[in-house]
């Protein structure tokens, strides 16, 4: 059976991921989360100081310190796991901090940092048989992908999700504070020059906001399947 490239594009914390990984297991295809990599160059930036106290990002010596960065998705040997590794080391954990969510949209909005990894994202799903979340997967990085998903769900029952999901790992934090952090990244991100996070005129819009994990699955399970059968 031919295999088709699934692009998923979304708001944060709309759960992309997650649908993203059960997908990807289901239909034995790669799974690749570009939030991820992102998120590895912002807590390398972090790591180096490239960002002061006030959040300001100094973009040209992240710029030069670019070609020097390893990222590299590792199988956990669980199905359909990898994990992110940076210059060699495992910062899965690491980078799903809420350090690393208040300045990400900064560093994915530099031209340079997005040059670099989409052509990694885009030499990842040269074969196909891959699923690809992130903010431009459907309109940059897979323009011609054959399933198109844009994911959304209300600002408030994002961080809700944001909020819950950061209590478990132990940290501290309001929801107050995850709330504007949604908010901001929205903003930062729907606004920025170099591929703003939009929906891919092919795309189909997905409002999980009042939605379960098991439902949502069905539902896109459904839409991969009918897309594959008649590409078949």
């Amino acid at each position: 059976m031919e295999k088709i490239t699934i692009a998923i594009d979304g708001f944060s914390s709309t759960g992309k991921s997650t649908i993203a990984k059960r997908l990807a297991t289901a239909l034995n295809y790669i799974y690749v989360d570009t939030g991820a990599m992102y998120r590895a160059v912002t807590l390398f930036a972090l790591n180096e100081a490239l960002i002061n106290e006030k959040g300001e990002l100094d973009a040209e010596a992240l710029i030069e310190k670019l070609p020097s960065l390893e990222l590299k998705f590792v199988p956990t040997g669980e199905l359909g796991r990898s994990e992110m590794y940076l210059n060699g080391e495992n910062v899965e954990r690491e980078i799903r901090s809420m350090k690393v969510s208040g300045q990400v949209s900064t560093v994915a909005s530099l031209k340079e940092v997005r040059e670099k990894l989409v052509q990694m994202q885009q030499q990842m799903g040269k074969d196909k048989g891959i699923v690809m979340d992130g903010r431009d997967i459907g309109t940059v990085v897979f323009p011609d992908a054959e399933l198109k998903l844009f994911m959304t769900a209300s600002p408030e029952t994002r961080a809700a999700r944001r909020y819950k999901e950061l209590l478990e790992k132990g940290e501290e934090v309001s929801y107050d504070e995850v709330l504007f952090n949604v908010q901001e990244r929205d903003r930062i991100d729907s606004t920025r020059t170099i591929s703003p996070l939009t929906r891919a005129k092919d795309a189909i819009e997905f409002d999980n906001s009042d939605m379960g994990i098991e439902e949502q699955f069905e539902r896109i399970y459904e839409f991969a399947k009918r897309v594959i059968a008649k590409d078949a």
